[in-house]
């Protein structure tokens, strides 16, 4: 089954690219990779830590072609970078033409994967195996399912909501399999997202929230005819961010409870559903404030700035960058603060309900015996 779950979830992405996005997609650029020979920084121009102006480069590619390439450096730091001889380099062809795309980072990249892979794989075993499938297959449901779908025109709460199921499908069952733990655990998630969806909606409106304070939002608006839904992305960042917390909570409550049941076969519902629930408030507890760090952690340097520039609490508060922010936090916590609790009622129903068959048979051979004789 958990085969099974991976196969169909990468299936439906794989499906749905090739008859919705890829006849209308454009062709993508081929590249190239080459190595730094000669840098003329004649025209560039220090300012600080910034650098403007360009550099006239030329590259050498892996056939032994050499190519004359600029740099333009435009000051803007998170996008520019500054080339040195020797450096390796991605170089984009279209019709003859070359141009610069960025440093050739990819075999750093795959050493951290492969050394992530093997710890994973080590530390989990067969579950680890099927983590890491699902890990993969998750990527290639957003590139090839969710992503695609927006760029579209798709409504965005309802290719999320399709993605999301997808994902948890896949994720929760590879991991648990068709079990009462996995079943408990993928209706606790996918009911509290439901519910985080609805509040993402009433929110946002209350709110006046745009969808522009996304990084490069505006760029991606007008480059795609100014057509997309902003804000219903806006909606979409948040219910893929908490679906991730949502699944986590989830199965740590269906597993922990599967657990309670094994060590204790006479337990009660009641009293299965009340560890559980015990269990989720300590969860909770340090989940929420893991999600405050982790968007804290993102937006590090935007609170820097306005620390810096010596606004009020109450200025950056109503702010509608920092309020998108808050909402995205806020509504994460929300999300777990729901799938915790019913994640339990679900998982204590089903892990009792065969206690409730098993009494009833053991029960009719009495009823059967003390039955009068006619």
């Amino acid at each position: 089954m958990r085969g099974v779950s991976l196969f169909l979830s990468v299936l439906v992405a794989a499906i749905f690219y090739a008859l919705v996005v890829q006849p209308g997609a454009e062709q993508p650029l081929s590249h190239k990779i080459g190595t730094v020979v000669s840098v003329n920084n004649d025209r560039v121009t220090i300012v600080g830590s910034g650098r403007l102006g360009d550099q006239q480069m030329t590259v050498e590619l892996a056939t032994g072609q050499q190519i004359k390439l600029q740099n333009l450096l435009t000051g803007a730091l998170e996008f520019d970078e500054f080339y040195k001889v020797g450096e390796r380099v991605v170089v984009a062809e279209m019709d003859g033409r070359y141009s610069l795309v960025a440093r050739y980072r990819l075999p750093v990249l795959i050493a951290l994967m492969l050394v992530f892979a093997i710890g994973l794989l080590s530390y989990a075993r067969k579950v680890g195996l099927y983590a890491l499938l699902s890990f993969i297959g998750s990527i290639g449901i957003i590139f090839g399912l969710l992503i695609p779908g927006l760029l579209a025109g798709i409504s965005p709460l309802l290719i999320t909501g399709i993605t999301v199921v997808v994902l948890s499908s896949m994720i929760i069952l590879s991991v648990a399999g068709w079990t009462y733990k996995g079943k408990a655990a993928l209706s606790g998630t996918v009911i509290g997202l439901i519910v985080t969806m609805l509040l993402c909606v009433i929110v946002g409106k209350l709110l006046h929230l745009d969808g522009m304070t996304q990084p490069v939002a505006q760029a991606v608006l007008f480059e795609n005819s100014m057509s997309l839904n902003m804000v219903g992305i806006l909606y979409a960042a948040i219910l893929i961010g908490a679906s991730g917390a949502a699944m986590d909570v989830a199965m740590e409550m269906a597993a922990t409870m599967e657990e309670v049941k094994f060590n204790s076969p006479g337990i009660n519902r009641a009293d299965l559903m009340k560890s559980g629930l015990r269990v989720g408030n300590a969860v909770i507890g340090t989940m929420t404030t893991t999600l405050l760090l982790a968007y804290a952690g993102g937006f590090l340097t935007l609170l820097m700035l306005f620390v810096s520039r010596g606004n009020s609490l109450m200025q950056i508060m109503n702010m509608k960058l920092v309020a998108s922010e808050i909402t995205r936090t806020m509504i994460g916590s929300l999300a777990l603060i729901i799938v915790a609790p019913t994640t339990a009622w679900i998982a204590s129903l089903m892990l009792t309900k065969d206690d409730k068959t098993r009494r009833a048979k053991a029960e009719e051979p009495q009823a059967s015996i003390n039955a009068p004789v006619v």
